[in-house]
């Protein structure tokens, strides 16, 4: 007697004379019928429901959680000292970035999201045909001629 497993597949040649390969098969029911599992109706709403308030709560645990642990200015003047720097501050110590560096870290970031986006086409190559290289092509297009107008509008010089 073979086993179910033996039973529960057969070969199936895919080109005559080629190495053959392997077809799933159903194992007979011998006639016998497997209850169904029944569902309550509300249930994917529960799951819907359930994920959701686990998410909000994720969030408020997480800024409350921030809130307590944060550093608080509780009247001790030793705590606002610089940090091994023995330098005393003066004026303001929050000082502002001008918008050059704005423009540069947003072009570095859709410039990285495109390398990100080559790498993963890259690594895929072989297995696209030519509707997948012109799609790149036209993606990398695009990202040039922003480039270009970018760079012809002047927002890349330092000003």
């Amino acid at each position: 007697m073979t086993s179910w497993r033996a039973r529960s597949r057969r070969r199936v040649a895919s080109v005559p004379g080629s190495i053959f390969r392997y077809e799933a098969v159903a194992p007979e029911d011998h006639g016998r019928r497997r209850p169904r599992r029944r569902e309550a109706p509300l249930t994917g709403l529960l799951y819907v429901v359930g994920f959701a308030f686990a998410g909000i709560s994720f969030v408020f645990l997480t800024i409350a959680a921030a809130w307590l642990i944060s550093h608080r200015n509780r009247g001790d003047i030793h705590k606002g000292l610089p940090y091994e720097s023995g330098i005393d501050t003066y004026g303001d110590t929050h000082g502002r970035f001008g918008l050059s560096f704005y423009i540069y870290a947003l072009l570095f970031v859709a410039f990285d999201i495109e390398v990100i986006f080559i790498y993963l086409w890259a690594i895929v190559f072989r297995d696209l045909l030519l509707g997948g290289f012109v799609s790149m092509l036209i993606f990398v297009a695009i990202l040039l001629l922003g480039l270009a107008y970018a760079w012809r509008k002047g927002v890349l010089s330092w000003r």
